[in-house]
């Protein structure tokens, strides 16, 4: 009977881990000018699920891509603490992978040299094989066979950034940190590729935390909407959880009246508010 008891302790929920999978706890920077120390950030909270979808989206200034690259391992807080998984994050890894919208790619290798460059920098063990055909299968997810031997300036803006994607989940991250990425894209391509995003992140359920100024890309995508306040000093103001279910159908939300309820409140944060100063 003692041995049941103690199994069945070990097996209750509250033995469960209970952390969340991502922590941003009361997280500052600051930065040193001459005229005095600059806050970009101060008081952010923020807590993520393993496999949620997190949309940040806020005025330019307010320290988006600082916050991530806090969570990437490129910069440090002043104050506060990035946890995954329970560790402090204090460098970059490739437990967190980023898709950056100017693509980063080499220009004098083919996409597949690319994509190949990032595994055998993580595996450097694996067979060259086995290796080369993680790079070609995560081409093809991203449905760039037919271009896995072309450089980037051979190819289109859409494809480099499926170069990029493919490249960041072949090394299989837990978290996937991408700053607009779509950004720089044409409406039809930018949809194309959220669509891709969707479907791949819908097959591995990696982690996702997305910079973007878009609203209906935001509202597609993700599980939450994360909204910013201003810099400097900026925090988050507001989250939007959205409630859409999955497989998401993008004609079918936009029927839904919820869709312009949850849009009408982000507009009325981002543009009434907290507008820009220099918004018209």
């Amino acid at each position: 009977m003692q041995t049941l008891r103690l199994l069945t302790q070990t097996m209750t929920p509250s033995a469960v881990k209970t952390e969340p999978f991502l922590t941003i706890e009361n997280v500052s920077k600051v930065y040193p000018t001459p005229r005095g120390p600059y806050t970009v950030l101060e008081g952010v909270n923020l807590t993520v699920q393993e496999g949620e979808f997190i949309c940040v989206i806020g005025h330019s200034g307010c320290g988006k891509s600082t916050l991530l690259n806090m969570v990437s391992g490129f910069a440090h807080p002043t104050g506060g603490s990035v946890r995954v998984g329970g560790k402090t994050i204090t460098e970059p890894g490739p437990d967190r992978m980023v898709v950056f919208q100017n693509y980063a790619l080499l220009p004098w290798l083919t996409a597949l040299e690319n994509v190949y460059l990032a595994v055998d920098a993580v595996y450097p063990q694996k067979p060259e094989g086995e290796k080369r055909a993680i790079a070609k299968d995560h081409l093809a997810m991203v449905g760039l066979t037919e271009a896995m031997d072309k450089k980037p300036p051979q190819i289109s803006g859409g494809m480099k950034q499926r170069v990029s994607i493919a490249r960041a989940l072949a090394i299989r991250p837990e978290v996937l940190i991408l700053d607009e990425p779509f950004g720089a894209l044409d409406a039809i391509t930018k949809e194309e590729l959220q669509e891709e995003l969707l479907q791949i992140w819908n097959d591995h359920r990696c982690t996702v935390l997305m910079i973007t100024h878009d609203i209906d890309e935001a509202l597609f995508l993700a599980d939450r909407l994360v909204m910013m306040t201003n810099g400097p000093q900026a925090k988050i103001g507001e989250i939007l959880t959205i409630p859409f279910p999955r497989p998401r159908d993008r004609d079918r939300i936009m029927e839904d009246p919820e869709y312009y309820k949850l849009r009408n409140d982000a507009l009325d944060f981002l543009y009434n508010r907290f507008a820009h100063d220099d918004a018209a």
